[in-house]
């Protein structure tokens, strides 16, 4: 079975940092695009991160250019979120995904984890 496990969400302050990690089993992880998706009550699920299989390629959306940085380690079949100078309006669920295709919108993704709690509170 494909599995992703999300960790290290939690409660933070405005201004704190979090580091999300995605640990990947059942697939050939290091043949995936890797994306990052978040969704907030009553919102859509909005697209965040995403890096390429090989880890030499990231883009990360608008809202979150310069606070967010994606990562993956292949060896460890782990992908993560390092997010900085966080604001109350990141709060959300946020989850991780699999694709073999680009992988700039939810729609591309095959496999998704079942999501993390990040709170940022004011």
């Amino acid at each position: 079975q494909v599995q992703f496990v999300e960790s290290g969400g939690g409660l933070v302050q405005a201004g704190g940092s979090l580091r999300l990690s995605c640990a990947a089993s059942g697939l050939t992880f290091s043949t995936y695009n890797m994306g990052w998706f978040r969704q907030a009550p009553e919102k859509e699920r909005e697209f965040v991160a995403r890096i390429d299989a090989t880890g030499g390629s990231t883009y990360s959306a608008d809202s979150v250019k310069g606070r967010f940085t994606v990562s993956r380690d292949n060896a460890k079949n782990t992908v993560n979120l390092q997010m900085n100078s966080l604001k109350p309006e990141d709060t959300a669920v946020y989850s991780c995904a699999a694709t073999r295709l680009l992988g700039y919108t939810a729609e591309e993704y095959n496999y998704w984890g079942q999501g993390i709690q990040v709170t940022v509170s004011s």
